[in-house]
């Protein structure tokens, strides 16, 4: 990310299967909406309303393209960060345009509501099953709860992890 930009995270669910594509070089590229609608309760009659939903159109590239590609799927509840970007344009008929659109840097599935296994993928692109995977890589020898967990010191103020 470049300096003086802003990140955003947006959450939601996906209105569509991501769109796989790839550029004349080769790069990969998904595309797919993020639907977020607000939601407030309504004390006068005791139930949650939904606002207007709000439907952003979001781009990944290259590795992270494909793997929203191969992960993801419509309806899936999501937690998006990255870019905003403005994209203007011109119609046939002389009109300007302009949208915005997300970049994404990250995604993944919301765990409030789910629960999901994952599987770390090898620098040769293949992946590992949960048995291999990031979260479950053993504490280096000497790491404890007491040294921060992973042989940081502990302030106290901080969980041990």
């Amino acid at each position: 990310m470049s300096v003086g930009e802003t990140p955003i995270t947006i959450v939601g669910n996906l209105a569509a299967d991501p769109e796989l594509r790839f550029t004349t070089s080769g790069d990969a590229i998904a595309r797919f909406s993020v639907a977020s609608t607000p939601r407030s309760y309504d004390k006068s009659t005791g139930q949650w309303r939904d606002g207007t939903a709000m439907f952003l159109r979001c781009t990944a590239w290259r590795d992270l393209a494909n793997h929203v590609a191969d992960s993801l799927t419509k309806g899936m509840r999501v937690v998006v960060t990255g870019r905003l970007r403005q994209h203007n344009w011109q119609t046939d008929q002389g009109e300007n345009r302009s949208m915005l659109a997300l970049e994404v840097d990250d995604i993944g599935p919301s765990l409030r509501f789910a629960t999901a296994k994952v599987a770390k993928v090898q620098r040769n692109g293949t992946s590992s099953g949960p048995a291999n995977d990031a979260w479950n890589t053993p504490a280096p020898t000497g790491a404890t709860a007491s040294t921060g967990g992973w042989g940081t010191p502990s302030s106290g103020d901080e969980p041990p992890f």
